[in-house]
């Protein structure tokens, strides 16, 4: 028997087979979130070592993740949008 870390065991088979997809989904999008901040604060790392070669290949990866992660909704489009704006702006910043 496995157990899981909630208050309430289900009851019904249903709800036992829809707490363990949820529990999966829970995880595989918490590795997205996590991907998602690393690819950001490694671009945010290369901003600030003004290396700008580094920080335009590093974008391009950032805009994938971050699409990926829309498209799966982990996060929201817009969020998705705002960020990848703030990261272009850091760039155009510090090329200046």
């Amino acid at each position: 028997m496995r157990t899981y870390d909630i208050g309430t065991m289900p009851n019904t088979k249903t709800a036992k087979k829809a707490l363990r997809q949820s529990l999966k989904r829970k995880a595989r999008n918490l590795v997205k979130r996590k991907q998602v901040k690393a690819v950001a604060k490694g671009y945010g790392r290369l901003i600030a070592g003004a290396d700008l070669e580094g920080a335009k290949e590093q974008l391009k990866a950032a805009y994938k993740t971050l699409d990926k992660a829309a498209k799966t909704k982990v996060i929201t489009k817009n969020k998705a949008n705002r960020l990848k704006s703030k990261l272009a702006k850091k760039l155009g910043a510090s090329s200046k």
